[in-house]
């Protein structure tokens, strides 16, 4: 009676082991993915956390203490960093220029890119080649093809590509970058800009362009519509939420402007010769020659706050996200 007794206890007892073997391994699994995961994001965090996030709340910090040759807290000063600033001519010059360049500049890339890509998405071979052959220069960097225009195509010597082609038509050697009247150093911005980000904002358009339905451009061919009525009635319509979106990069990028002004003007010495100045050369003058770090550091959240603004009052004009009437 006791081995019929106690095998059914042995039984019973033995029995819960297959169903917990499974739970205990997939909780072992879930802990190593969950330390795996740990052990790879965790540099990523700890560097974003301390160079970005920690950086940018210290830096907001300064812009309300006198940073003068330090980057130490305590002399606070409240808002007076950011009165110094806007009281500074220079600054609110820049800008002025940053506006114009940026009214310039906007328009031209948006309609050279939107064009390039309807005629790159008509081709019917070789796509792709015109695809990377326009999209390639957004790969260079900004300094390394500021260089090439300021020391090749525009460098002011006879033998510079722009006056070689000047001199086919009988015009003498010009100094682009030092004609100040007429403003001549601006065809080197655009231009250089311009074949910097045109062929970036062309991929985005004509991923908006392949996203229209077809059947909206047979039903306009049996209508009889011309190729401007159905870009203007079926084209520009359809690609709202894409232009709305290329327009705000274009708008940080341009308010952002740093690089090519500062090799194309720089000559080695103290800011302050240059023809135009975008604010953020004028605030890596206050911060990195001049070194108040405080007034630097107000500069730069002042610049953020009329980006967001004019972010913000983009999408207030245009709308973005919105459904295709």
């Amino acid at each position: 009676m006791t081995a019929t007794g106690t095998a059914p206890l042995r039984k019973s007892a033995a029995r819960p082991a297959p169903a917990t073997a499974p739970r205990r391994r997939r909780l072992t699994e879930r802990r190593s993915k969950a330390l795996a995961f740990v052990v790879l994001t965790a540099p990523m965090l700890i560097g974003l956390g301390v160079f970005r996030y920690v950086a940018i709340g210290w830096s907001f910090l300064l812009s309300f203490s006198e940073a003068r040759r330090t980057i130490s807290l305590g002399n606070w000063v409240g808002l007076d960093n950011y009165q110094e600033l806007l009281g500074d001519e220079r600054f609110r010059d820049s800008l002025t220029m940053i506006v114009l360049f940026t009214a310039l500049i906007v328009p031209l890339t948006f309609a050279a890119s939107l064009g390039l890509a309807v005629l790159v998405n008509r081709v019917r071979r070789g796509r792709a080649f015109f695809r990377t052959a326009f999209l390639l220069p957004a790969a260079v960097s900004y300094v390394a093809a500021a260089m090439i225009w300021k020391m090749a195509l525009f460098s002011g010597v006879p033998s510079g590509l722009a006056n070689t082609l000047g001199a086919l038509f009988g015009a003498d050697p010009t100094p682009w970058i030092q004609t100040q009247s007429p403003p001549l150093y601006w065809i080197v911005l655009v231009t250089l800009r311009l074949w910097l980000q045109v062929g970036l904002y062309m991929i985005l358009f004509i991923a908006g362009l392949q996203s229209i339905p077809q059947h909206l451009y047979e039903a306009a061919a049996l209508d009889g519509a011309g190729a401007w009525r159905t870009f203007r009635s079926i084209t520009f319509p359809m690609l709202r939420n894409t232009s709305v979106a290329i327009l705000l990069l274009m708008l940080i990028a341009a308010l952002q402007a740093f690089d090519e002004f500062y090799a194309i003007f720089s000559t080695g010495a103290s800011l302050g010769s240059e023809p135009v100045r975008t604010p953020l050369m004028h605030l890596y003058g206050v911060a990195l020659q001049d070194q108040d770090y405080g007034v630097g550091s107000a500069g730069a959240f002042l610049l953020t706050l009329l980006i967001v603004l004019v972010t913000l009052l983009q999408g207030r004009i245009l709308g973005f996200a919105r459904d295709k009437d």
